[in-house]
């Protein structure tokens, strides 16, 4: 029997290129820290609505805060499993992931919970409400957003004043017009423009889209021409017709 040596050594090459390469991609996707130590840390942060409470600041803060700061740092002792939970018990973080490059980076992406609304209720809470019905802590950070005041339960800030909220934040107008909800006893609602000395009268929180579509229109054609100032109330409660108080002005002597 004749043996084959040509064809002995294209096999032999032919294992050894594949466990090669198998060896490659293996070190590729889980890079051999070795001695290397992380150089830099990249951090990105999606936004949503409006301007969260995170930056790269804070988010430094939290992991110097837990021993975690991950910048000259041994490679192979940085663990990004435990940053990506440590990171999730903030209130202010929806999701997280961090991952390790072989060039001695730690890279993470998150995105945070947005704040919607900041509800200061008459029975003292003062917290934020996301764009979800999420509570939120008060914090000593502060963000152009909604301030809802009166009497206000939890079940009526996550179940109510989410959807009007979401409603008015979606438009841009309304997001720079109305700066305060204001909740009365009967669970109606007033709103405070920022625009125009008077007070606009939702009446139950419903069709807000509707009312809201009406008024522009009612600014567009009627205060423009009659003067923003003109009156101290509208009613957008009934229908397809808006109520208006006339503003009292006092007599000059």
């Amino acid at each position: 029997m004749t043996f084959n040596w040509k064809g002995t050594i294209f096999v032999t090459i032919d294992i050894v290129i594949a466990v090669y390469l198998v060896f490659a991609v293996t070190a590729f996707n889980e890079p051999d820290d070795g001695n290397m130590t992380c150089s830099q840390l990249k951090i990105s942060i999606s936004d949503d609505i409006v301007d969260g409470f995170l930056d790269d600041a804070e988010i430094k803060k939290i992991l110097e805060r837990n021993k975690l700061y991950p910048v000259g740092q041994k490679m192979r002792s940085i663990s990004a499993r435990q940053i990506e939970e440590t990171l999730k018990e903030s209130p202010f973080i929806d999701k997280v992931q961090c991952h390790k490059t072989p060039g001695g980076h730690v890279c993470i992406s998150l995105t945070q919970r947005m704040p919607l609304i900041r509800v200061k209720a008459d029975n003292g809470d003062d917290y934020y409400i996301d764009s979800r019905g999420g509570v939120m802590p008060n914090t000593k950070y502060t963000t152009d957003i909604i301030i809802a005041t009166g009497k206000i339960s939890r079940q009526y800030a996550t179940k109510v004043l989410t959807p009007v909220g979401n409603r008015i934040v979606k438009n841009k107008f309304w997001q720079n017009q109305i700066v305060q909800l204001n909740v009365l006893d009967d669970g109606t609602l007033e709103a405070v423009p920022r625009v125009g000395d008077h007070i606009i009268y939702f009446g139950p929180p419903n069709h807000i889209d509707r009312k809201l579509d009406r008024l522009e229109k009612f600014y567009k054609y009627g205060l423009n021409q009659a003067g923003w100032n003109k009156y101290s109330y509208i009613n957008l409660e009934f229908g397809n017709q808006i109520i208006c108080k006339k503003r009292q002005f006092a007599k000059s002597h």
